[in-house]
C-alpha cells in the first residue's frame, strides 16, 4: 500500500457520512461464536475486535464476555473517539502495513467484522491476524457475499452487484445511496481457500441477514440466511492451528 493510497483511504472513514457501525444481525451471529468461545475457557481471553469502527461489535463483545480482556482497534480516529466515548478500551492500529501494535501470540480472539472487503492488501492483513493469534486462537470474520442470493438475481438482469463498488465517490449501476469503501469481494468459496491459505483451519460458517434489503424481501433473505453460500453476509470462525 502507498502512503498516497493509505493516506486516501483513511480520509475517506474519517468523514461522519461513511459507515462505520456494526449491522445487528451480522455482529450478533459474531457474538454469538464468541459466546461459545468464552463458555468452552477456563481463563482470562484478551479479545480483539480490529476495525472496530464506532465500537458496536466491541460493546457487545465485552457485554457478552464479562471477566475478559476487550479492545477495539481502528486507524480511522474519529469513530475512535467515539468507541472510546461509551467507555470501551481502544487503540489506534490496523492490520495494514505497518501492522498491530501486538506482540506475536498476545491474542485469543481476533474480531474482523466487515472489515476485509475494505483493504487494498487483504493478504498482509491477514498474516498480520495470524501473527497476534496465540496458537489455537480464534478468528471471528464477516464479510458480504458476492454470490448472494439477490446479486445473483442482479446479475443476470444485468446489474451491478450489490456491496460492488466502482467509485469512491457516489454509487453507480447499484441499489442504495451510501459508498461503502469496498474494494474486495469474496464468494463462499474464495473466502474458505483465502483463509486456508494463510494457515486457519476448522472453519465454521453462518449466513447472516442485510440490514439494507427492503421490507418485503426481508423473509426471504432470513431464508437463504440458512444457505450461507447464498446468504447475504458470510460470518466465519476459524482457529490458529496449534
Amino acid at each position: 500500500m502507498t502512503v498516497r493510497a493509505s493516506g486516501e483511504l483513511r480520509d475517506f472513514y474519517e468523514r461522519p457520512e461513511t459507515p462505520v457501525s456494526a449491522a445487528q444481525d451480522r455482529a450478533a451471529r459474531l457474538v454469538a461464536f464468541l459466546r461459545e468461545i468464552t463458555a468452552a475457557s477456563s481463563g482470562e481471553l484478551v479479545i480483539a475486535d480490529v476495525g472496530c469502527g464506532d465500537g458496536g461489535i466491541t460493546r457487545m463483545a465485552a457485554d457478552a464476555a464479562p471477566g475478559h480482556r476487550v479492545i477495539g482497534m481502528d486507524w480511522a480516529m474519529a469513530p475512535l473517539e467515539t468507541a472510546r466515548a461509551k467507555g470501551l478500551t481502544v487503540m489506534r492500529g490496523t492490520a495494514a502495513h505497518p501492522g498491530l501494535p501486538l506482540a506475536s501470540a498476545s491474542v485469543d480472539v481476533v474480531v474482523f467484522s466487515e472489515v476485509i472487503e475494505h483493504l487494498v492488501d487483504p493478504d498482509a492483513a491477514i498474516l498480520e491476524l495470524h501473527r497476534v493469534l496465540r496458537p489455537g486462537g480464534h478468528l471471528l470474520l464477516s464479510t458480504p457475499n458476492l454470490a448472494a442470493w439477490f446479486n445473483r438475481g442482479m446479475l443476470a438482469l444485468g446489474r451491478q452487484p450489490v456491496f460492488s463498488e466502482v467509485s469512491m465517490a457516489r454509487v453507480f449501476g447499484r441499489p442504495g445511496q451510501f459508498v461503502a469503501g469496498h474494494l474486495r469481494l469474496f464468494t463462499l468459496g474464495a473466502l474458505k481457500e483465502f483463509l486456508v491459505a494463510y494457515g486457519f483451519a476448522d472453519l465454521r460458517v453462518r449466513g447472516a441477514c442485510y440490514h439494507d434489503v427492503p421490507g418485503p424481501l426481508r423473509p426471504l433473505d432470513r431464508l437463504f440466511r440458512s444457505w450461507p453460500a447464498a446468504s447475504a453476509i458470510l460470518t466465519v470462525h476459524a482457529r490458529k492451528p496449534h
